[in-house]
C-alpha cells in the first residue's frame, strides 16, 4: 500500500458486442499490496484476462497507483478533462456532487446492486442516490497481546473501566504502550470515530447533522485525557504524534498491550511471532454497540459515454468469485452479501470472522457529504490536542464542529 507503482497494463475485456474497432475502458485502481509480488496489478491482470476471453470487443486499460497517489492522480485526470471510465479510490462524493458519475442503477444489473452489504450501499449514497460502489471493506476490533496480558494477570476488557485497569496493570509490568492511541495525522479520523462510537456518539446525529461536540463525544475525550493519556498509559509518543502505521509496527514488535486494529494487523503480528487475541471494542458500559466500518469505492465516470460496457465489466468484477478472490488476497471483507455469506462459513476464512461479525454493526464515515474531506482533515489536525494534559476536549471538539458546520453549509 506504500509502493508508488504507477504501472499500466493493457488488458482485455467480457460479454458485449461492440463496433469493429471495439471499445477501450480505462480503469485507475489503488494498490492494496505491500510488494511487487502481491500488487493489485496482479489481481487486475488475471481478472481482466478472464473477462477478455468472453468478449474480445472490449479492452480494459488498467493503471495501478499506490494509495499515496491514486486519489490525486484521478483528480488531476478529471481536472484535465481526461476522466477515466472507472476509478477505484478513497472517496466519491465530490465527483457525484459535480454530476460526473453514473448512478449505480445506471450501470449495474439489479442482482448485483442488490447484493451489496446494506450499510456499505447506504454509505455510497448522496441525497438518497447511490453513486459510490463499495469495493473493499474492513472493520475494527480490539487486538491484545496475549503474552503481555498473561504476565500482567489481566483479562481482555469489555468496558472502558476494564481497559483502564488492564492498561494500569500492563504499565506496572513495564509495557511500553499499554494502550496505543494513534491520533496522528495518518488516520486520526478512524481512531477518533471508533472511540466516539464506543461512547455512544459519532461524527453525526441520527438525522445526519454534524455533532462532533456532542455531550457524548465530550465525555469520551475527557475520559481519554483523564484516564489513559493523563495517567501515562498510552506510551512514550504523544497520541497526536502517533500514526497508525507506527502503532501497528509497535504491536508487531511486542511493545503494545492493546490497540484498535483492522484485518491487516493479523498478518503483521503473526509474521513477527506475536500471540494476539481479538475482542469487540470496549464501550462506556460494556462491549461497544457499534464499530467503525471503512470502505473504498469504485466510481463510474460519464465522460467517455461507455455506460453499457462499464456496467457489463462491473457486473463481472462484483461476481461472488471475484469478490472472494480479492478479499482473501488482501485480508479484507467482501462488500457483497453473497460473498460475505460464503466467507462466514468457510474454514479458510475463520480468522476474518470477528471482523465479518462486526460489519453488520458497523457505522461508516459520513462520506456521502462533500464536506467530509474538510472535516476529516480538521480532525487529523486538531484531535490530538483534545487529549493533551490541561487541554479542553469540549473546546477542541467545538473547533472541529465549527469547521464541519461551515463546510456543511456549502453543500
Amino acid at each position: 500500500m506504500v509502493s508508488a507503482l504507477g504501472m499500466t497494463a493493457v488488458l482485455g475485456g467480457c460479454g458485449l458486442t461492440g463496433d469493429s474497432d471495439g471499445v477501450t475502458l480505462k480503469l485507475v485502481a489503488a494498490d492494496y499490496g505491500d510488494s511487487k509480488d502481491n500488487s493489485s496489478r496482479k489481481y487486475w491482470d488475471e481478472l481482466v484476462e478472464s473477462y477478455e476471453a468472453k468478449n474480445p470487443d472490449v479492452q480494459v486499460d488498467v493503471t495501478v497507483y499506490s494509495w499515496n497517489d491514486v486519489d490525486r492522480k484521478v483528480r488531476e485526470m478529471v481536472e484535465a478533462g481526461e476522466a477515466p471510465d472507472m476509478a477505484q479510490i478513497g472517496a466519491y462524493s465530490d465527483y457525484a456532487d459535480k454530476e460526473l458519475l453514473y448512478r449505480a442503477d445506471d450501470v449495474l444489473s439489479i442482482p448485483v446492486q442488490a447484493d451489496f452489504v446494506s450499510q456499505l450501499a447506504a454509505a455510497g449514497q448522496v441525497n438518497g442516490v447511490q453513486y459510490g460502489l463499495p469495493f473493499a471493506a474492513s472493520t475494527r476490533v480490539l487486538f491484545y497481546n496475549k503474552t503481555l496480558f498473561d504476565k500482567a494477570g489481566v483479562q481482555p476488557p469489555k468496558s472502558w473501566d476494564d481497559l483502564a485497569e488492564a492498561a494500569e496493570a500492563l504499565e506496572e509490568k513495564g509495557v511500553k504502550y499499554p494502550y496505543a492511541l494513534p491520533l496522528g495525522a495518518e488516520e486520526a479520523q478512524a481512531e477518533t470515530m471508533q472511540w466516539m462510537l464506543s461512547g455512544e456518539g459519532g461524527y453525526t446525529d441520527d438525522v445526519g447533522t454534524y455533532s462532533v461536540d456532542s455531550p457524548q463525544n465530550v465525555t469520551t475525550f475527557t475520559w481519554l485525557r483523564d484516564e489513559l493519556v493523563g495517567k501515562g498509559l498510552t506510551g512514550p509518543v504523544a497520541p497526536g504524534k502517533l500514526n497508525r502505521a507506527d502503532a501497528f509496527a509497535a504491536f508487531a514488535a511486542g511493545d503494545v498491550g492493546m490497540l484498535n486494529g483492522h484485518p491487516s494487523l493479523m498478518k503483521m503480528a503473526s509474521d513477527k511471532g506475536v500471540k494476539y487475541g481479538m475482542v469487540t471494542t470496549p464501550g462506556i458500559d460494556g462491549e461497544s454497540k457499534n464499530t467503525l466500518g471503512v470502505s473504498d469505492w469504485m466510481t463510474a465516470f460519464k465522460k467517455n459515454g461507455h455506460r453499457d460496457e462499464i456496467g457489463d465489466f462491473l457486473d463481472f468484477v462484483y461476481s461472488e468469485e471475484n469478490v472472494l478472490d480479492f478479499s482473501r488476497e488482501y485480508d479484507l471483507l467482501p462488500v457483497t452479501t453473497s460473498a460475505s455469506r460464503t466467507m462466514s462459513t468457510a474454514p479458510e476464512d475463520e480468522n476474518l470472522k470477528p471482523f465479518l461479525d462486526e460489519l453488520l454493526l458497523s457505522e461508516l464515515y459520513p462520506v456521502g457529504k462533500t464536506s467530509w474531506a474538510s472535516v476529516s482533515a480538521d480532525v487529523k489536525k486538531r484531535i490530538g490536542q483534545a487529549v493533551a494534559t490541561g487541554a479542553s476536549p469540549k473546546e477542541v471538539l467545538g473547533q472541529i464542529q465549527a469547521t464541519a458546520m461551515k463546510a456543511g453549509s456549502a453543500e
